[in-house]
Order: structure tokens, then sequence, then C-alpha cells
């Protein structure tokens, strides 16, 4: 049987020195998951996200200052490795070493240590010290030319798919895979995370066209991108957007029959480009007569995959993602009130909950201290030399 509310990530430390949002999100998904994860910033930007993204992905973790350039702040941060079993940091490949925050320097302290480097390109390659955001890792990895409505109409997606899919989840893959592989052997690895490569693998849509095709569609001209009238979205009277996703045929005859359209039926994913966009042109004329409410109501208990397309905030409010808790609402002192998301991660035997906020800059910087066996007399100095804050 389960214990009841056993995290199971409980006992697992994890010392975060990344910024932004690949790295500490990817520890706040394992701190939601019940690591102790303690948020290592410098002593002087630390780090500089905007506090709205802050309070959302530094939520379970502690928090402490050092400076890693002094040879006091570096050998904290080593005596914080001895008990740690996770590392995780963001720097650009080379600056962890000059740091001695590498992992042939914490190894040495600690055999058994997990160390995941996140960086935009990976630790070798001719791009390794280039500079880079969610969208130059997406061009790069030919997942930004299959974004948006055609080839005129390129779009930026306001969900960094490159930050999250590429890096945040893909270095919470690793950490666990290697993690698992620590307690069994003994023995620790290093983990070389590039968010493009992690992009690159996840384009296995665009990647089965060129295989099949020899090359991949134009944006918006694919089966999932809106190269088929039966799969997209279309304006309502009200300014709206319904979401059609009918792929199947049954799904599809169900809805033509809603619509009484059955002489759309046949014209499913059949007749080519020309076709579908006359299908297209149908259905967008159908749906922009009247507001979203009428086809909500119409389509109402229709098992046919449309939905309405939901503004963020009528997202939180729906009653499915209620009934699955969600949506939760914090206070923080310094961050304001925050709507959070909460984990994702469903299982049996442990209940998801935010038992710290996000930490400010150096909040726990004394408690952590002293656990890593430091004396009051020596935090003190540490602190009032500017070494830990």
């Amino acid at each position: 049987m389960d214990t009841p509310n056993t995290a199971p990530l409980a006992g697992v430390r994890i010392l975060d020195l990344s910024r932004l949002l690949p790295g500490p999100l990817g520890a706040q998904y394992l701190a939601d998951l019940g690591a102790d994860v303690i948020k290592i910033e410098d002593t002087q930007a630390g780090d500089y996200a905007p506090p709205p993204l802050r309070a959302l992905c530094n939520r379970n973790k502690r928090g402490l200052r050092l400076n890693l350039k002094e040879p006091e702040g570096q050998a904290a941060l080593a005596a914080l490795a001895r008990g740690a079993d996770v590392v995780i940091e963001s720097f650009r490949p080379g600056v962890a070493a000059r740091l001695r925050a590498d992992y042939p320097t914490l190894a040495h302290h600690n055999p058994q240590l997990v160390y995941c480097s996140i960086t935009g390109y990976g630790q070798d390659g001719p791009q390794r010290d280039a500079a880079g955001h969610d969208l130059n890792y997406a061009a790069c990895a030919g997942v930004a030319d299959q974004m948006g409505c055609g080839p005129d109409l390129p779009a930026l997606s306001n969900l960094p798919v490159a930050d999250i899919l590429g890096g945040s989840l893909t270095a919470a893959m690793g950490i666990l895979a290697a993690l698992y592989d620590a307690q069994r052997s003994g023995r620790g690895r290093c983990i070389d995370i590039a968010i493009a490569d992690g992009l690159l693998a996840a384009a296995v849509v665009p990647l089965a066209t060129l295989n099949a095709q020899g090359d991949t569609r134009p944006a918006g001209a694919d089966t999932l991108s809106g190269g088929l009238a039966c799969y997209g979205q279309y304006r309502t009277q009200d300014g709206r957007y319904l979401a059609v996703a009918a792929l199947e045929p049954k799904f599809w005859e169900t809805l033509c029959r809603r619509l009484d359209r059955p002489d759309l039926a046949p014209l499913h994913r059949h007749g080519g480009a020309a076709q579908q966009a006359r299908v297209r042109d149908e259905l967008q004329q159908l749906f922009g007569g009247r507001p979203l409410a009428h086809w909500l109501e119409l389509l109402e208990g229709a098992d046919c995959c449309v939905s309405p397309v939901l503004k963020l905030a009528e997202s939180l409010a729906h009653p499915q993602f209620v009934a699955r808790g969600m949506p939760l609402q914090t206070e923080h002192p310094a961050y304001g009130r925050n709507t959070h998301v909460a984990s994702p991660v469903k299982m049996s035997g442990f209940q998801f909950a935010i038992h710290r906020q996000a930490p400010l800059p150096g909040e726990h910087t004394d408690q952590i201290l002293r656990e890593a066996g430091y004396s009051e007399p020596d935090i003190a100095s540490l602190i009032g030399r500017g070494i830990a804050l």
C-alpha cells in the first residue's frame, strides 16, 4: 500500500545555480515532487528574471547567495555539494570551471553527484559559445520555420517551447535517469543538455513529413498546422475561435451531422490542397455567422473534438482544471498575489502542495550554511565580508 502523501523525491537535495527560465523551472518540477532545492544566486545581479516569472519558477525552494568568485564562496559551494545529490547550472561553457563550480571539481568532493549543465547549444560544437534565446534555438532546430499560418505570417509563441521542452523537461528527464543510476551504482554523471538539441529531438511530426516527402511542408500547410480543414481554428461572429480537431472520420461525420452539412462528410481528408481550402472556406463562413455561445450549445454532447479556444484566465477557471486542483492562489510578501498551476504529475500516495513560495535572494542563507556545518561566527564572518548574503 502507498504511504499517504509521501513525496517521491523526499530526501533528494538539489543545488540550483541556474537563472531565468529553463534551469529554474526544471528544478522547480523536481521541488514540486519533494526534492529540497536550494536556489544559489551570486551576490550581485543574482537571478534577474522579472519578479512575476521568478515567483512562478522558484516555489518550494530555499534561497542562498554566494560569491563564487572568492575562494571562500567556492569552498562553501563544495561543502554544500558534499551533501547534495544534484547540481544544476546554466553558465556558458567554461564559466563553471572558472568559478570552481564545474563537475570535476564538485565530483571530487562527492563522486555520487549528478551534475546537469543547461546551455543553448551544448558543451561542444561550433556554436557552443553563441548567445541565444528561445527563438534562436527554435530557429536553429527547424521549429520556427513550422510556426505560423503561412510563409508570410510567421508566429512567435508566447509559450517558450525551446526553453521548456528543450531545456526544463529534457533536463528533468536526464537528471532523474542519472539520479536513479547513481543510487544503484554509487557513481554520478555529468549531463550536457543543449536546449536546441532537446527541441530538435521533439520535432517528430515535421521530421515524419521530411522522411516521407523529402522535405517539410511550409508553415500552415502540414496535417497539424492548417493543411486540413478538419484540423484548425475558426473565427466566430463575436471574434472568438473554435478549435476543430476532427481528424478521425467518426468525429468528422458527427460534426457534419450536427452542422447539418452532410455534403461535407465525404470531403474529410481528401482532394488535395485546393479542395481542403474550399472546405475550410465553407466552415469559416458557417462558423463566422454565429457567436461562440451558439456553437457551443449546438455541439454540446457531440463527440467530435471541437473546443472553444479559451483565454488563459478562462482556462484557469474551467471546471475541468478546477476539479483537478490545477489553479492555486498565493500571496507573496514581495511579489504580491499570484496564480500558480499545480504540478501536472498526479500519482498515488502523493498530494502536491506549495510548501514555500519563491525565496527572496539569500532568504535562507544562515539556515543552509548551518546545515553545511558552518558555525555561527563563521556564517557571520562570511556575511560580513560579502561572501554570502
